[in-house]
Formats: C-alpha cells, structure tokens, sequence
C-alpha cells in the first residue's frame, strides 16, 4: 500500500455496486474503503483521511444529499455524487449542497475512473517549492535554477544548474558522484562531475581553492553546506 496513492471513499447502500466499484478503482491504482450509509461514511471518515468521496444519492434514512450538507459544514473533501436522478433540478441541488460533481446511473466504470481523476486534478495541492539556498553572498533559486551573486544573475549551464540543484535540495547530505552523475546527465561519468564541480566552485566560492560550501568527502562523494 502506496502513501501516494488517492484514497478512495464509496458510499452506496447498493450492496453489489458498491463492491463493484471498489474493485474497479482499487485494480486502476485507487485506495478504497466503502461505507453502506451515511452512519458507516462518518465511522470511516472519523479515523481515515480522503481524497474524494463517490456518494450515492438515494439511500435509505439519510440521503446523500443530506449527509453531504452536513458534511460540507465541516469538511471540504471533494464529493462525487451518483443518482439515478438527471433532471437538471436534481443537479442544482446537488451542486448546491456541495457536490463537486455529478454521474447519473446507470454509468460506464471507465466514466466514474475519468471523473475521479478530474476532480483529484482539479484540487490537487500545489507542489511545495524548494527553498532558496544562501552561500554567503550567492543565492540559489532551485525553484528557478537561477543562480544570483551579490545580486545579480549569474550564468549556469544546464548540467551546473542540475548539480547545483541535486546538492540543494539535499544540504548536509553527501551525494556520491555517482548520483550526481545519474541526476545530471554530465557526460564522461564521476570524472566529468569532477569537472562541473570545479566549475561551479568558481560561481558560488569566496575562494574556490579552499571551499566552504559546496566541500568534498574524500571517498563518498560531494556535499552542500549552504548557510
């Protein structure tokens, strides 16, 4: 079981759709668990984090409907409402109580897959950008492998950017040249990331002779140890 795979919850008292539908979503890479009515959804929910609920509209004792305005007072998880329903009324009052989407029944599965995979785009969480690293009076934009001394711009080849930026998002951490070399792509090797390291010493070091931030460790590799 993958953390970075979407957990799923499908609430349906249809007890053979719902089995139906966690087996599809689970053999197209999907986390699911099911519930067989709003009570059961609110046991799971209570100690289980989702991407995305598939609800059903038409259950007995609380609808979905209901149960997604209850739940919309207090979680934004997105809703995938299923109904028999497709009067255009029917829509609006779903959208109106919080519903991300609709799929009216009957449906084909590979619809339901395309539709989950929408939604899970659409509020996916924005990738966390790497923080700027600070070599004295060197900054390094890994976010834009852009490199500035003392404020303005300085030029890097793609491969010194790339090793800049592996050793970057790794600070304190030693890199052996042979991952250097896989992240870079440098040609020729350990040896030729030998080189680009001598390169970019000059860029980013008071003194490149005596380095004191992108440092060698005899027999493993290189590190960076920004301030």
């Amino acid at each position: 079981m993958s953390a970075n795979l979407p957990h799923i919850l499908v609430v349906d008292d249809d007890d053979r759709l719902r089995d139906l539908l966690g087996e599809f979503l689970h053999e197209n890479g999907i986390l699911v668990a099911t519930a067989c009515d709003a009570a059961d959804a609110r046991v799971k929910l209570a100690s289980l984090e989702f991407d995305l609920i598939v609800l059903d509209v038409m259950m007995p004792g609380e609808s979905g409907l209901e149960f997604c305005k209850d739940l919309r007072r207090k979680s934004t998880v997105p809703i995938l409402m299923l109904t028999a329903m497709g009067e255009p009324e029917d829509r609006i009052a779903g959208l109106e109580s919080g519903v991300d989407d609709y799929l009216s029944k009957p449906f084909e599965p590979r619809e339901l897959l395309l539709r989950v995979h929408s939604i899970l785009r659409r509020v996916a969480k924005p990738p966390v950008a790497p923080a700027k690293v600070r070599m004295g009076d060197a900054m390094f934009d890994p976010g834009r492998d852009e490199l500035r001394r003392g404020g303005q711009p300085v030029h890097l080849t793609s491969v010194e950017a790339a090793l800049l930026k592996a050793l970057a998002e790794r600070p304190g951490e030693i890199l052996s040249r042979d991952e250097l070399y896989e992240r870079t792509g440098a040609g020729g090797g350990g040896r030729a990331v030998d080189v680009q390291v001598t390169r970019l010493r000059r860029k980013i070091e008071p003194d490149p002779r005596l380095p004191r931030y992108l440092q060698t460790v005899r027999g493993r590799g290189y590190v960076l140890r920004p301030d």
